[in-house]
């Protein structure tokens, strides 16, 4: 029994370990925010109001029906209900009835009332489809910097172990008299300088995978971490395409644009609204009803009088109205006309907006492509540098190794080469989020592949 025990209790710890050691990827990071992100759960909600909204306008179109009952007793002097004369005794009444009205004509109000519920549901679509939008341009983008943090820290600690090899073969060095003690201590404080690095490096790691994890709204901090994977530049063709050719498909497609332009619809809508209110009303209406007295007296035709049951009085004294009313509006101190002023005034502010909308996207694209361009030369410029670093620090080893150059000169030679590998590190990816940010506007999923 103690052995079963034991081994169930380490399977446990190995199942709650390996959970614990889970690395995400990128695309479980997009999907797993876009589905727990509490904004978009009220943007949800928003969406399920606007289609009770849509609901409602519906309803608005069709007749409605009620009914009603009373009843009552009267003691001492009272209206008889049934013959409506005056008696001095005690009644018990029902009265029952159903009714019904039906809008036939009000300005066309309840008609763009519901096409403006049918748009305010679609741009309400467009409002949570645009948060999704950000939000993975924004888990895309703090998954890079941990990308990034995560090979700087590589680089950083690569660095420390050569150092530590030339620490240890110029400890030996200085020992048998062939260099000078000063030259220790030029390693020695960059060796210091490379561990400063390191816990920086590791700083900037956890800050960036604290940051995507408040994104994913994971708190679990300590056992979050993403997938051990080196990205290099993904082929693309994107810069093929001209600026222009990407805004205007962007236009096509993009959420923020679609709500914009569905905000000018909805704003059309409302000014219609607002004017419909101008025109006559028309309304139809049914009732019928009937009703029923203990204190009811019929002539029973052979001289003398008689109270009909209940069921009998029912049938007796039912009866139906209807008809129909027609309310002309004449004037309302200028309320109806202020209306369609701030409708007109709203649906012109709509109107800018969606122009405003369409040029900042147009900015954002242009910059987005000038930004490709840029950083793709400032990391080939990178490479370039780091090339030529790497050169002179062979080169410079060669020559410390040798006893021709002092160990201050060395690490500044090897300084050098580390800033060109962390600039190669820094403007790799900057150059893949701004690429795949350039990607996204001409409708590509968002990949590192």
């Amino acid at each position: 029994m103690k052995n079963s025990i034991t081994i169930l209790l380490l399977l446990f710890t190995v199942c709650v370990s390996t959970a614990q050691m889970r690395k995400w990827t990128l695309q479980e990071c997009v999907e797993y925010a876009v589905e727990h992100n509490l904004t978009i759960e009220q943007f949800e909600l928003d969406l399920e109001n606007a289609k009770i909204d849509k609901s409602d306008a519906i309803g608005d179109l069709l007749p409605n029906l009620n009914g009603s009952t009373s009843v009552s007793s009267n003691t001492g002097f009272s209206i008889n209900p049934t013959n409506n004369l005056p008696t001095n005794s005690t009644a018990f009444n029902v009265n029952a009835s159903i009714s019904s009205n039906v809008t036939l004509f009000n300005g066309l109000r309840n008609i763009h009332q519901l096409n403006r519920a049918k748009m305010n549901a679609i741009s309400n679509q467009y409002r949570l489809d645009n948060l999704k939008d950000d939000i993975r341009l924004n888990v895309a983008n703090a998954y890079l910097l941990v990308l990034s943090g995560k090979e700087q820290l590589k680089t950083f600690k690569a660095q420390y172990a050569v150092t530590e090899q030339d620490l240890k073969k110029t400890r030996e060095l200085v020992a048998s008299g062939v260099l000078p003690q000063g030259d220790l201590l030029e390693i020695e404080a960059t060796a210091a300088n490379q561990q400063q690095q390191i816990v920086n490096g590791e700083g900037n790691v956890l800050i960036a995978r604290v940051n995507l994890a408040q994104l994913l709204q994971i708190t679990d901090y300590e056992n979050f971490d993403i997938a051990e994977e080196e990205f290099a530049i993904p082929p693309s063709d994107i810069l093929k395409n001209s600026a222009k050719v990407i805004f205007d498909k962007a236009l096509t497609f993009r959420n923020d644009i679609k709500l914009s332009e569905s905000n000018v619809d909805l704003a059309e809508q409302d000014l219609k609204i607002a004017k419909g209110a101008y025109l006559p009303t028309l309304g139809a209406f049914f009732q019928y009803g009937s009703r029923y007295s203990d204190v009811t007296q019929i002539p029973d035709g052979n001289g003398g009088v008689y109270t009909p049951n209940f069921t009998d009085q029912l049938w007796i004294f039912d009866g139906i109205s209807y008809g129909a009313q027609l309310n002309v509006p004449i004037f309302n101190g200028w309320s109806t006309r202020n209306n369609v002023k701030r409708s007109q005034i709203s649906l012109e502010k709509a109107k800018v907006q969606f122009e405003q909308d369409k040029l900042a996207l147009e900015n954002t694209i242009q910059q987005a492509y000038v930004d490709v361009s840029t950083f793709e030369k400032a990391y080939e410029a990178a490479l370039k540098s780091l090339e030529a670093r790497t050169l002179a620090y062979d080169y410079a080893k060669e020559r410390y190794d040798n006893g021709l150059m002092n160990a201050f000169d060395f690490s500044q030679a090897q300084a050098r080469v580390d800033n060109a590998k962390a600039d190669v590190i820094r403007t790799k990816y900057d150059y893949i989020f701004r690429l795949k940010i350039l990607e996204f506007y001409f409708g590509l999923p968002i990949s590192l592949n």
